[in-house]
């Protein structure tokens, strides 16, 4: 089952290390692993989504990833009402003759041509990863030369969990 795991960390040299360190000692593969600044200075939020086998499993990588220094907070939050979303960078070869089939393609789905070129076209598509992957199968038959994508970033929706400067305290 995937799992996405929400974690507020110190921003240190080292700590994502250590927290996909742990991944791996344990023979856990992650998915996608998304980093970047929080709303608090010094604090960054990683989004991981991870495939596991059982609930007690992702229970046992919570636990262990709330005992790593510099960890601020973890939280599995799948099954709350979340919103996640995901970068892609897709290079499609063209010819003259199909330009035209691809552009309606990527309407549909509110993508956007970030580059043009005599050969080929750049694609930014953001959304959630269901999204990325239908259009990648649609677009697939064309030709794909290059693929980038992000990973998945989220939190929850709302109120449902307190305003993390009001969770912890950064000493």
């Amino acid at each position: 089952m995937k799992r996405i795991i929400s974690l507020t960390v110190l921003n240190r040299p080292g700590v994502l290390n250590r927290i996909t360190n742990l991944f791996s000692k344990r023979n856990y593969n992650i998915e996608s692993i998304s980093v970047g600044l929080s709303e608090i200075e010094d604090v960054s939020r990683i989004t991981c989504v991870v495939q596991v086998e059982n609930e007690s499993i992702i229970e046992q990588i919570t636990k262990q990833l709330n005992k790593q220094i510099d960890v601020l907070k973890v939280v599995d939050i799948t099954d709350q009402s979340i919103v996640s979303r995901e970068l892609a960078l897709i290079k499609v070869p063209t010819l003259p003759n199909n330009r035209n089939e691809i552009y309606s393609l990527i309407e549909p789905f509110r993508a956007s041509v970030v580059d043009v070129s005599k050969e080929s076209i750049v694609i930014q598509i953001t959304g959630e990863s269901e999204k990325i992957e239908a259009f990648i199968e649609l677009i697939k038959p064309y030709g794909i030369k290059e693929l980038a994508r992000t990973g998945t970033t989220a939190f929850p929706r709302g109120m449902q969990l307190q305003s993390n400067s009001q969770k912890f305290s950064i000493v």
